[in-house]
């Protein structure tokens, strides 16, 4: 493990402390967690970018043509 110094308004440090507590976690792991979900979402959004300018919109045509055409059911209409 690494140790790392951060400065943070009191009022997050406050609030942070509640909620780790709260939750039954420790400072550091309540940090660690809430750095390691914010990296995965960052990490999948550029993935996506990614895969998106990797991608043609020929396939995208391809493939969408190819799925049945029937209404949806009652509960998936927008009206």
């Amino acid at each position: 493990m690494s140790t790392l110094t951060i400065e943070l308004p009191e009022s997050l440090k406050i609030r942070i402390e509640a909620l780790a507590a709260k939750e039954g976690y420790s400072v550091s792991q309540f940090l660690a967690s809430a750095a390691g979900e914010k990296l995965s979402v960052l990490m999948t959004a550029d993935y996506l970018k990614q895969e998106a300018q990797a991608g043609r919109r020929e396939d995208f045509d391809r493939y969408l043509s190819a799925v049945i055409d029937v209404a949806p059911a009652k509960n998936d209409r927008i009206d």
